[in-house]
């Protein structure tokens, strides 16, 4: 195993992970919606929401601690052994005293004993992320395993919803292939792990090594998972399932989003951890400055973009009986910038540094907000009332970390990042993409009210949304060149350079 892997390669493998994470809620769930409708959707959504916090509990902060711990002793096997195996048993224990408190809680509240097998189900991550240890993976930067990996099981579940889900009464069936699709592949984790660790003479295990870390992420997961799940579950237990359901609609397309946005700094951690651990602060900080960038870049004409065109994103992934949740996504759709940048500045620069605290700190601030707006706003306001309450938290999130930050400015500048982006180029680029492709929406509309009406809905908003995407981005993409933005033109260089190597390598297998 390299003791580098390529930050590019990675990146790209991870990109393509990315985009099977789009794809397949794109070309599924527009099906699953219009045959589950809000109220099924909405009562997996409850589910899966529910169960979060038994997982939370099961993994307390492993899967984000995991991650620095087995990059820091990478290159030693015998040391890695001993951490994977110390953080698995913690995690098999938990996860038993987890499932000890569900089953009650399965029998005796209302809401979760009406739908016990869909529960059941849902449940099954518990055991399967305990065998999981994708923390490893990522920590050895093993992108090619988790990719290929990654999408087989996608492809099998995404195969299984066509053939399974015929009515609306499927949507236990939807819950299985949904657990099945995210982490089925954790048994084959467990398996493969044999090529990468040893199972025999690792020495004594010593648990209370781990135990002050773990309770710090825990700390921090807890207050993140409040704040990311406590909107779906306030709204299934104060409003209705289907309400949950337009929620979930209308944070669809922002979840698929955060994931290509957050991609860059997701293959950053363990290196970002590697670097500090090994006294490389120069490019611990020029990577964390590069990923600062690559943020706004992507993800402010995206949050514009689907502000926009948010009907035509619900139309087409969801259907029309999902119009309700148009609002909701106009609303949360700020929280695709906000998420991208505290990706950077939480997870890629302050826990390498050691600094989780402050992370927790942001996090329990921003559950704190969103618990009183949640409460405030969704009685009167269902599902927008809850995304209210999200991009408020997420904003709070934000300025608490940044505010922060100015205390270990000495140790990694990234302040100073936010001054040296060229802001304005980016709000040429948009103002400019805004008009060129706003005209699609409203020629759009006379071909609706036309004579096609009565025509399939679904494809329609497909090539609506597939145009005006088009002119928007590929008028931003080329002001930004022609202002010359470094981050737009270093993406360019790479992707033509990558272009010309696959060129080249095929011209030589010919001659």
């Amino acid at each position: 195993m390299p003791k580098n892997p390529s930050i590019k390669k990675n990146f790209v493998l991870n990109a393509i992970l990315t985009i099977s994470n789009i794809l397949f809620p794109i070309i599924s769930y527009p099906y699953v919606a219009r045959i589950l409708g809000p109220s099924g959707t909405g009562e997996v959504d409850f589910a899966a929401s529910i169960i979060s916090y038994f997982s939370l509990f099961a993994q307390l902060g492993i899967p984000t601690y995991g991650i620095r711990a087995c990059a820091k002793v990478r290159d030693n096997k015998l040391e890695l052994s001993r951490t994977v195996w110390e953080l698995m048993s913690i995690n098999i224990v938990m996860s038993l005293i987890a499932y000890m408190v569900f089953i009650p809680v399965l029998f005796f509240v209302p809401q979760i004993s009406s739908e016990k097998p869909l529960f059941i189900i849902v449940s099954i991550t518990l055991f399967l992320n305990a065998l999981g240890i994708e923390h490893l993976y990522r920590g050895l930067e093993q992108y090619s395993y988790i990719t290929i990996r990654s999408i087989v099981f996608k492809f099998i579940a995404f195969i299984a919803m066509f053939l399974l889900i015929k009515q609306k009464e499927d949507y236990v069936i939807y819950g299985a292939i949904t657990i099945f699709a995210g982490s089925a592949s954790n048994i084959l984790n467990f398996i493969h792990a044999r090529k990468i660790i040893g199972f025999k003479n690792i020495g004594k295990l010593n648990w209370k090594r781990h135990m002050s870390p773990i309770v710090l992420f825990f700390a921090m997961n807890c207050a993140t998972t409040i704040y990311l799940n406590l909107d779906t579950s306030m709204l299934g237990f104060i409003a209705s399932k289907k309400d949950v359901g337009y929620y979930g609609a209308a944070v669809k397309v922002k979840k698929i989003m955060v994931s290509l946005v957050t991609s860059l700094g997701v293959v950053l951690l363990p290196r970002a951890s590697y670097y500090v651990e090994q006294g490389r602060m120069d490019e611990f900080r020029n990577i964390t400055h590069k990923a600062l960038k690559f943020v706004f870049v992507i993800s402010a004409p995206l949050m514009v973009f689907f502000m926009c065109f948010a009907k035509e994103s619900v139309l087409f992934l969801s259907g029309i009986s999902y119009s309700a949740a148009v609002p909701a996504m106009v609303v949360i759709m700020p929280t695709l910038l906000f998420i991208g940048i505290t990706n950077i500045l939480g997870i890629q620069v302050l826990v390498p540094l050691g600094k989780e605290k402050y992370v927790l700190y942001s996090e329990i601030a921003g559950a704190i907000i969103d618990l009183i707006l949640n409460a405030i706003f969704i009685p009167k306001l269902k599902s927008t009332g809850a995304a209210i309450g999200t991009v408020v938290a997420e904003l709070v999130v934000l300025i608490v970390q940044y505010i922060l930050l100015f205390k270990i400015r000495d140790k990694n500048p990234i302040v100073d990042s936010f001054k040296k982006i060229k802001y304005w180029k980016m709000l040429i680029a948009i103002s400019l993409a805004i008009p060129a492709s706003i005209w699609v929406k409203y020629a759009g509309i006379k071909v609706a009210f036309g004579s096609t009406i009565n025509r399939m809905l679904m494809t329609h908003n497909l090539c609506l949304l597939a145009i005006e995407g088009v002119c928007f981005f590929l008028t931003y993409g080329i002001i930004m060149i022609i202002l010359k933005d470094d981050m737009i033109l270093e993406i360019l260089n790479t992707v033509i350079g990558k272009a010309k190597s696959i060129a080249a390598r095929k011209g030589l297998k010919r001659s």
